[in-house]
């Protein structure tokens, strides 16, 4: 399968990151191309995914966290239109803000997760101080967002159970129209996994994958960040699909010996599947936990 590299850029320490696409075909089958690992790995991989998947199917883990809320998407969505120049998007990545707002006021104590198939969950709402907190992580000198005022209402994100609408906070900044919006929800807790890493496979065989970037508008693709070394062939991504789960294996191929750049590199792959995700869960065959959202290096800050 043709692989598709796009713009690399690099995050702190020499970090890359790339695109390409990969094809994980056959339901009930592990399989997938792009750097290819050798026949004794391949072996290795889909045991240890079919380990994954039959632990996670039918358990109670897999109960409730169907029953729970896990933000698949940003829980922060800029104001219409994004933000009007590169010092305020510098502002915002770093996390820099001042507040000229009083945020005292309690919300009410509850608030509702609504599905758009149905169904709901009642969770504590945060107060707008413990909200913007989150935003304003930097007290760096440098541009400033500068909020001026917040009031509770809604937003709707992607979640593992697909589209929701939750309560947010709408916090008004200076010189934009509409507000930025921020999840007032904590996400549940991730439940306990009925399998433990795999430690006794190698992380050039299996490597834990850097988070999820996207579901495919038609579930039949998935993009995730798989990472690799600066003397590979990059990384794989295989796709063993039950009725319960999609159960992801990354590794890396083409791994030299001799005298190499300590780099860590992330490269975003989409593995196409048979059939739409729906509601299985996506797991990642190295943890054994569900893909966590996030841009790596830095995946979604409510799971651990």
């Amino acid at each position: 399968m043709p692989t598709n590299t796009s713009r690399t850029v690099r995050l702190l320490a020499a970090l890359a990151v790339g695109a390409g696409a990969v094809a994980g075909c056959g339901s009930e089958k592990a399989d997938g191309t792009g750097a290819e690992a050798r026949p004794t790995e391949s072996a290795r991989l889909e045991a240890r995914a079919r380990q994954v998947a039959d632990a996670w199917d039918g358990s109670e883990a897999a109960e409730q966290w169907h029953r729970g809320y896990y933000p698949m998407s940003e829980v922060v969505q800029l104001p219409e239109n994004g933000l009007r120049n590169e010092a305020d998007e510098r502002a915002y990545e770093t996390g820099n803000f001042e507040l000229r707002a009083d945020l005292s006021a309690a919300p009410p104590k509850d608030g509702q997760a609504k599905w758009e198939t149905g169904g709901s969950l009642t969770m504590q709402i945060m107060e707008a101080q413990q909200a913007y907190k989150a935003l304003d992580r930097d007290s760096s000198p440098g541009p400033r967002l500068t909020v001026t005022g917040a009031e509770l209402g809604e937003m709707t994100l992607v979640t593992s159970r697909g589209p929701a609408t939750v309560p947010a906070w709408l916090f008004t900044l200076d010189g934009y129209d509409t507000p930025l919006k921020r999840a007032a929800v904590t996400p549940s807790k991730l439940p306990e996994p009925p399998i433990k890493p795999a430690r006794d496979i190698p992380t050039d065989v299996l490597a834990p994958l850097g988070g999820l970037v996207e579901v495919a508008a038609d579930g039949r693709s998935v993009t995730v960040v798989a990472t690799h070394g600066s003397c590979d062939e990059g990384p794989a991504v295989n796709a063993l699909e039950t009725d319960g789960s999609v159960v992801l294996s990354a590794s890396v191929a083409g791994a030299s010996d001799g005298d190499c750049a300590s780099e860590m590199r992330g490269r975003t792959v989409t593995v196409k599947l048979d059939r739409p995700v729906g509601d299985r869960i996506l797991l990642d065959a190295s943890t054994g936990r569900p893909v966590p959202y996030g841009q790596w290096p830095r995946t979604y800050q409510s799971w651990s």
